[in-house]
């Protein structure tokens, strides 16, 4: 298993190395770019990464392309590797039919983001001190470090602070207890999460509570005049506050994923249309930003062999009734409780969406007497969820 320890390298002037190490990365991530696209305009093909590799290795002799030598090798073999990554994706993608996924291209060299280095090109001189390229810079051992490392990724944010990244190998070992516990969760957006339990979780909603900030800096930021050092301030003061936002719900959402991971050993959450979901509801579902939340449940889950699966999105969780499995056809986002006319039970929409995500379907419609939760393997063919 592989786990990421991240920490802030502490502000140096020596810092600038680093900043101009992610500026060169980026330019030899535009140079590789444009040559994929120039060999397919001339040829119709995919440039092999490989060949491309052996190509950019030449490059360093040239007198033109002599910065490349001032990378690590394995640093700017990655660089390639990303981009034949993107373009993996995207020709696999393509082929199903998937039009929104687009190739790699260029990016501008302030918003490049990260290089990493593998075997080489890095040398951990204490716990909390590492040395790139011939420069030491320390940083905040926030927590010990465990496992073998495998790779050391430099980041710079869009305040301009770096973090160093290590990604190590640990043993998989089971941190919560086994509880035996089956459980089904509604995401909503008026209630963030409703369990088959009728308990309710609901979200801050981080971007909203702090939108009054976020006005202010962007306010500042438009003042500013274009190039001038007062702009690149005012731009770090907003990427500070979405930053700040950014934690916020990170944390809020690791703290809530690790107690549903304590309390069930199996979940069933609905597989939602997110895109179809932003495009109705925009800002605000970005700011519940359910697929991060998943994310991380699912890695919960897995680390402590537990199981979250999914439903299918067109599971008709909503309009049916969990008790005697009427269907109402006819209702709408509006309605929020709604009276079952074959029953007579007013239904609470929430709670019984529920319900019908974690048991898939009765063995008979009829009470709790005879209403039994059905195994996962058994209920309907369902595949894990993986993110």
């Amino acid at each position: 298993m592989v786990k990421q320890f991240t920490y802030k390298i502490y502000r140096k002037p020596k810092n600038g190395n680093l900043d101009r190490l992610v500026n060169l990365h980026a330019l030899l991530y535009n140079h590789c770019i444009a040559l994929h696209k120039r060999y397919y305009r001339l040829t119709g093909k995919h440039l092999n990464q490989y060949a491309l590799m052996r190509h950019i290795a030449k490059l360093k002799t040239r007198a033109d392309f002599e910065w490349i030598g001032l990378l690590g090798s394995q640093s700017a073999q990655d660089v390639i590797q990303r981009i034949e990554r993107g373009y993996s994706l995207f020709f696999k993608e393509n082929k199903r039919g998937n039009r929104r996924i687009q190739p790699p291209t260029f990016r501008k060299v302030r918003k490049y983001r990260s290089f990493t280095l593998k075997q080489a090109g890095w040398k951990l001189v204490a716990d909390n001190i590492i040395q790139i390229d011939g420069r030491t810079h320390k940083f905040a051992l926030s927590r010990p470090m465990e496992g073998q490392i495998k790779t050391v990724t430099i980041k710079r944010d869009a305040v301009g602070d770096f973090w160093v990244c290590f990604a190590c190998e640990i043993e998989s070992s089971p941190q919560l207890a086994s509880t035996g516990e089956t459980g089904g969760m509604d995401f909503g957006l008026k209630t963030f999460l409703t369990l088959d339990t009728g308990t309710e979780i609901q979200s801050p909603q981080f971007f909203k509570a702090n939108s009054r900030t976020i006005v202010h800096a962007n306010r500042n930021l438009s003042r500013k005049q274009k190039g001038s050092s007062n702009r690149l301030k005012a731009r770090k003061t907003l990427a500070r506050v979405h930053r700040r936002v950014a934690w916020q719900r990170d944390d809020w959402q690791w703290k809530t994923a690790r107690q549903l991971a304590s309390t069930y050993d199996v979940l069933w959450i609905e597989d939602l249309n997110l895109d179809g979901m932003k495009r109705l509801w925009g800002r605000k579902v970005s700011d519940l930003a359910f697929y991060a939340f998943t994310q991380k449940l699912d890695y919960l889950m897995a680390a402590n062999g537990k199981v979250l699966n999914k439903r299918d999105r067109f599971f008709a969780s909503s309009k049916t009734h969990f008790a005697c499995g009427y269907v109402n056809s006819e209702l709408t986002l509006t309605d929020r409780e709604w009276v079952c006319p074959q029953c007579g039970e007013t239904v609470q929409r929430d709670i019984n969406a529920a319900r019908m995500i974690k048991h898939g379907r009765a063995m008979s419609w009829g009470g709790d007497s005879v209403r039994q939760a059905m195994p996962a393997t058994v209920v309907e063919a369902q595949e894990s969820l993986s993110l």
